[in-house]
């Protein structure tokens, strides 16, 4: 496992990001590692909605774990795992479900500062003490802020530089509780990618919603990249168009 997590770490180099395809099960797991990837990150609402739960928390924790453990049981790259909230507030409880998910086989995990199940984000100070629970496992913690992705949720622009120095807040305050990268989901303008990662102590990690101008992201600095739910989009969108066909014809 150190082997891995060690691996996972030195493929976050900024300038020349790791790309993470996001998988959220076996079968997608090996598809990508058969593609050449060096390392997998599953998605929240893809592995989730494969199991018949909603995101947000929606699938039962021992599920989440037990569906960890066939993906990391089953390919030999690092696998970082979408972890949400953690399925916890407190930080007593974040730490026993990190360390659950070690014990998955997981080298790493996104986590998020929404309140699940509730609104706006936790305060940051508390976020911190909760991004440190989780550092304790391990884990790579990829700690993300929901700051851009709630604007873009609400049909507003994730792209508001008003945010910038809040979430730059965050960074500091996140880093400062040993986190090892900042996710900035929403985010899409590539000059304020740029400042983000000028000015983050953090590897910066965005999201993409297609395949172009990996390069022109790489530039801005990030030192991740990853696909979110889109992957899984794609793939069933897929599905039902190959089927609509099928059973139009008949």
């Amino acid at each position: 496992m150190n082997a891995l997590r060690e691996a996972f770490a030195a493929l976050h180099r900024p300038g020349d990001p790791v790309l993470l395809y996001n998988i959220w099960d076996v079968g997608s797991a090996k598809a990508v590692v058969a593609a050449g990837a060096p390392a997998l990150a599953t998605g929240s609402h893809s592995l989730a909605e494969a199991q018949g739960f909603p995101d947000g928390e929606g699938i039962p924790l021992n599920l989440l774990l037990d569906s960890v453990r066939r993906i990391t049981s089953a390919v030999e790259v690092p696998v970082s795992v979408d972890f949400e909230g953690g399925f916890a507030a407190d930080p007593a409880h974040l730490a026993e479900h990190a360390r659950l998910l070690v014990e998955a086989g997981a080298v790493g995990c996104n986590f998020e500062d929404q309140v699940i199940g509730g609104e706006g984000l936790h305060p940051i100070e508390e976020q911190a003490r909760r991004v440190s629970a989780i550092v304790e496992s391990g884990l790579w913690v990829n700690a993300r802020t929901d700051l851009f992705l709630k604007k873009l949720i609400a049909g507003e622009n994730a792209n508001d530089r008003s945010l910038l120095g809040e979430a730059l807040e965050r960074a500091h305050a996140f880093a400062g509780a040993g986190a090892h990268s900042f996710f900035v989901p929403g985010v899409s303008d590539l000059d304020l990618i740029a400042e983000i990662c000028a000015a983050s102590p953090l590897p910066v990690n965005v999201i993409k919603r297609d395949m172009t101008d990996i390069a022109a992201t790489a530039a801005a600095g990030v030192a991740r990249i990853s696909w979110g739910p889109f992957p899984w989009y794609w793939a069933m969108a897929r599905v039902t168009e190959e089927a609509r066909g099928l059973y139009t014809k008949l």
